[in-house]
């Protein structure tokens, strides 16, 4: 499979943590704040290599490495029937999130990071106008990337209609959604969508959600960053949940 860089201290630990091959941990020279991360290293018997902070830089494209890479095998994603399979071996409604159109990789990892802390089974994301999964998300999903199935699928629209046969509701969120979010019955089986902020959830995603939902914005912004409207929506379906 295609190599991948994974950077970051949180990053980096947790994929120590998972299930993904590691090649290579790439440590900076006179870095003292990575022997957690050099002792799991030597234990699983990973190659370390100590570099040049400016390796780190060009490898990672100047991100916010912190000292550390590591080289690994391309994340390897789920198909929507594995979420599903997963909600049913724990004995719970399926709950995922859709996104749409979102290419932005600090957005992708913030909803993994959302997805992964409210206990989603998964998420699902399209082949086309959309980020995969690389090492920038992998930094700011800050570990979850290696905890949560994530589904990258041909066709959006038919991801959604097995997910419907399998008794979860679609719910959009969108600006001109017929109730506000905290109105409307989020128990059960859900899968949110969220678009991206500048054109939304597309038109046939959106025909094919079974109801559309807004957040209130009294303010004179007229849209949420993607990341911030899918963690408003998360928690309310973890709300209703607990409130039973």
């Amino acid at each position: 499979m295609e190599k991948n860089i994974v950077f970051g201290r949180n990053a980096v630990l947790e994929l120590l943590r998972g299930e993904r091959d590691v090649d290579k941990i790439l440590i900076e020279k006179n870095n003292e704040r990575s022997g957690d991360i050099i002792a799991v290293a030597k234990r699983k018997g990973i190659i370390i290599q100590q570099v040049e902070k400016q390796k780190l830089d060009e490898i990672t494209l100047r991100g916010n490495h912190q000292g550390v890479a590591a080289l690994v095998s391309e994340i390897k994603y789920s198909e929507v029937e594995d979420i599903i399979k997963k909600a049913k071996s724990l004995n719970e409604d399926p709950f995922l999130i859709i996104l749409d159109d979102v290419t932005d990789p600090h957005n992708l990892g913030a909803v993994m990071r959302t997805a992964c802390s409210a206990g989603c089974h998964g998420i699902i994301i399209p082949k086309r106008r959309s980020c995969p999964v690389n090492g920038t998300v992998a930094k700011v999903a800050a570990g979850a990337a290696e905890h949560l199935l994530v589904a990258r699928v041909s066709n959006l629209a038919s991801a959604l209609e097995k997910l419907k046969k399998e008794g979860v509701w679609i719910v959009g969120g969108d600006m001109k959604g017929e109730k506000n979010y905290f109105d409307a019955n989020l128990k059960g089986g859900i899968g949110i969508v969220v678009g991206n902020e500048g054109e939304g959830i597309s038109r046939l995603i959106k025909e094919k959600c079974d109801f559309l939902v807004k957040i209130p914005m009294p303010g004179p912004t007229e849209s949420l960053n993607v990341s911030v409207a899918a963690a408003i929506l998360t928690y309310e379906v973890i709300r209703q949940r607990l409130k039973g």
